[in-house]
Order: C-alpha cells, then structure tokens, then sequence
C-alpha cells in the first residue's frame, strides 16, 4: 500500500483519501481551509499556496486576540 500525500505546498500531511485527477490529493486538514475560503475559491490557486504553520484554527484564535485588544467590549 502507498503513501498518499497532501499535493499543498508544505503540507507534510500523508494517508490523504481526497482525490482530484486534477490537482492530486488532498489532507482533511487542506480540505476544511478550502471550505471555509467559499465556492469562490481557486482550488490551482489554493493548492499552489503555501500551508501556514498554524491550522486555521490557531490563527483564528491569535487574530482574535490582537483583535479582542484593538475593538475591546464596551
């Protein structure tokens, strides 16, 4: 059995079940930050990008904070 690898940029992501005979595969991870760019997202684009360090998920959080500091609640 092969590896599958996630084609994103620095994405190190293996064992990928997603496949496009077009852009090759893609992790859970790359897939959910597709999503949540919308259906107007340039998947070539998105795939030729380079992977944050941070999941989405981080980077929601650290902008949060320094946006939380910027626009304080009342």
């Amino acid at each position: 059995m092969s590896v599958m690898s996630c084609h994103r940029n620095n994405c190190e992501n293996i064992m990928c079940d997603r496949y496009s005979s077009k852009y090759g595969y893609i992790c859970n991870d790359c897939f959910d930050e597709l999503l949540k760019l919308g259906p107007q997202a340039d998947i070539s684009d998105f795939m030729n990008s380079t992977k944050p360090e941070l999941s989405y998920d981080d980077l929601r959080g650290v902008a949060k904070t320094m946006f939380d500091k910027v626009f304080p609640i009342g």
